[in-house]
């Protein structure tokens, strides 16, 4: 059985000059390398409390066709339909349960943009909990969204928009097109609270690096008091450089638009192999490196075919026709060929040389799991 792997090679051929002149102190690249594209602040780091927030909720889904909840093996909807007409002053009797198969329970989900503000509108996606077939044309009720506070920020209620849809039969035969059981309601959420942030209340501003890394953090506050005076920003650590900012709201509005602005070059990336066990995918960063090392790798490949025969007697012999199952196992080993690295053998000549003994994606990944067991892979294995 042979399975088809996709292999991705990552090799950056950088040859971006940068001259000194426009480079601030300390963040210019490192000498006998090749520069890395220069990156805007607002690509590289977020700015510390402007972050948005996860919000839920439980609600009702009214007015289905007959796809709703099976009320007698989800209780919760039955219990959840009765509180709600008792609060419209129609109580129900409690040994009634109403058995409707136009309403479902569900879960309300949304995400709180950071300086949302009440009034505004937000998009929320609604899931089935129950037994629902399909929540295609239904109706949201009220439904209040919490936060992690359990405080209420959002109100959500509206017409929800299925993708998918389900049909099926009486005899328990089913088609169905994507997930019927799950929808979105755009603008289906009111904002009722906002959030507080510390971002108007502290004296300076904290930029946050997305992917951790203290070269970059030097080159950012480097750029920045290149730019603004130095003193003006300060690295905490690989992640946070806290810059300097003045009190006034609408100052610092404009003076975090200028930080974002500002073009740094980022750090290079560590020398990392990356390998999808599920999808066979291998990633390879340009600065893997790999020292002397002889490589002998072959593979066994055993093919087996069943076939059946029929044994049958002649018209003068006693007996009767029978089929007799049949087994062939075969085992095929190519000659393996023998590979040799030299010492600091880059991406390109790596590749080169398992393509060379036509070694597969798949044999590839094995043969840089025993060059890390063996101390000669300058690169951290990462098995995802």
């Amino acid at each position: 059985m042979y399975v088809r792997v996709l292999m991705l090679v990552a090799c950056a051929l950088l040859a971006t000059v940068v001259s000194a002149a426009t480079t601030p102190a300390g963040a210019g690249g490192v000498t006998g390398r090749a520069s890395l594209p220069r990156e805007r602040v607002k690509d590289l780091a977020s700015v510390a409390g402007v972050r948005s927030n996860q919000l839920v909720g439980y609600g009702l889904v009214v007015g289905l066709d007959g796809t709703g909840d099976q009320t007698a093996q989800t209780p919760f909807t039955v219990q959840s339909i009765k509180n709600m007409l008792a609060r419209f002053g129609v109580p129900i009797p409690p040994n009634l349960n109403p058995q409707l198969t136009n309403v479902a329970a569900v879960t309300v989900s949304a995400e709180l943009p950071p300086f949302a503000k009440p009034g505004q509108t937000i998009d929320v996606t609604v899931a089935s909990i129950g037994n629902a077939g399909s929540l295609r044309g239904g109706t949201l009720l009220m439904a209040p969204l919490r936060g992690a506070d359990g405080e209420v920020y959002a109100m959500a209620q509206g017409n929800l928009i299925v993708s998918g849809f389900g049909v099926s039969g009486k005899d328990g035969s089913r088609i169905a097109l994507n997930v019927p059981s799950g929808g979105t309601i755009p603008n289906g959420a009111t904002v009722e609270r906002a959030v507080p942030t510390s971002f108007a209340t502290e004296p300076y501003v904290t930029l946050n690096l997305n992917t951790p890394d203290f070269t970059t953090a030097t080159r950012l506050a480097a750029g920045i008091n290149g730019l603004l005076g130095d003193g003006t920003a300060t690295p905490v650590d690989a992640v946070s450089v806290r810059v300097a900012a003045p009190v006034d709201p609408g100052q610092r509005i404009a003076y975090v638009a200028t930080l974002e602005n500002v073009e740094i070059e980022p750090g290079a990336a560590p020398a990392r192999v990356i390998v999808n066990s599920r999808t066979g995918t291998v990633v390879i960063g340009a600065d893997v490196r790999v020292m002397p090392a002889a490589v002998s790798h072959g593979s066994l490949s055993v093919t087996i075919t069943e076939r059946t025969d029929v044994s049958q007697p002649n018209a003068f012999a006693e007996g009767s026709t029978v089929a007799v199952p049949r087994s062939n196992v075969s085992a095929e080993s190519p000659p393996a060929r023998m590979f040799k690295f030299e010492a600091g053998v880059s991406l390109d000549e790596l590749v080169q040389a398992v393509n060379r003994v036509g070694a597969a994606p798949g044999d590839l990944v094995a043969i840089l799991e025993a060059l890390k067991q063996a101390g000669a892979l300058r690169a951290e294995l990462i098995v995802i």
